[in-house]
């Protein structure tokens, strides 16, 4: 259940509300809750590699203030994207994966995140996989955009892979991170219908319109509280 509160006054009661509901309401019916204050901004933290169209639709959308929430940095285990995303104003920090390994990147990138107050972690097409430690440490806070309609083409080169098998249609998935590849939570999708006419480009095309839209309605629904996670499942509240 999602419910939503809009004070009558200005003293909300906003001090007391979270003891008295968990003293009076939540222990009796031994209930799992929080309460969220909508003032406050939440901050994200976009992880990308080369891809740049997801990255620049949740930048533009930040910069039109239609996010709802600031970008606090973007990081990349590739420099390619720091002058495009310098140029919004947006700190970008080169984290690559060199000999001291993924776990020791995931380290630096840790303490980025806490040294920032990140409450959201956001891949934009971040093409490397992360290790369960990272992920248990974000426990659904991690959402990423997958370039296929799930649970069809797990893995990599969907677009080839879709375009090899005769679909005809083509989707992107936007799910919260487990330790199971691309088989988190789903919150959102959307296909478009392809033909036998359309190369494998024409599908890479298509499908990155497809993701940006996904993965911007999938982080808005978080941003709203609109999500709730039961099992592998999601519900999710229009708002």
């Amino acid at each position: 259940m999602r419910m939503a509160f809009c004070p009558g006054t200005e003293d909300d009661g906003r001090d007391g509300f979270e003891t008295s509901f968990g003293r009076e309401v939540a222990e009796p019916f031994a209930m799992s809750w929080r309460v969220v204050w909508p003032e406050r901004r939440r901050r994200l933290a976009i992880l990308v590699s080369k891809a740049d169209h997801a990255l620049l639709e949740l930048l533009w959308r930040r910069r039109n203030d239609e996010l709802g929430a600031d970008v606090a940095l973007v990081a990349s285990n590739h420099e390619r994207l720091r002058d495009v995303v310098e140029r919004f104003g947006v700190p970008f920090h080169h984290l690559p994966i060199d000999a001291d390994g993924k776990e020791r990147q995931e380290q630096r990138l840790t303490r980025l995140l806490c040294d920032e107050g990140v409450d959201l972690v956001v891949l934009a097409r971040y093409m490397q996989v992360l290790t369960p430690a990272f992920v248990a440490a974000w426990p659904q806070r991690i959402i990423n955009i997958h370039h296929s309609f799930l649970p069809a083409f797990v893995g990599a080169n969907p677009y080839r892979r879709a375009y090899q098998r005769g679909v005809k249609l083509i989707g992107a998935t936007a799910h919260y991170v487990s330790d199971d590849l691309d088989e988190g939570p789903i919150i959102a999708q959307d296909v478009a219908r392809v033909g036998h006419r359309q190369s494998i480009r024409d599908l890479v095309r298509l499908g990155k319109e497809i993701e940006r839209t996904v993965l911007a309605r999938a982080v808005e629904a978080h941003l709203d509280d609109a999500i709730l996670v039961h099992g592998n499942k999601t519900i999710v509240f229009d708002t």
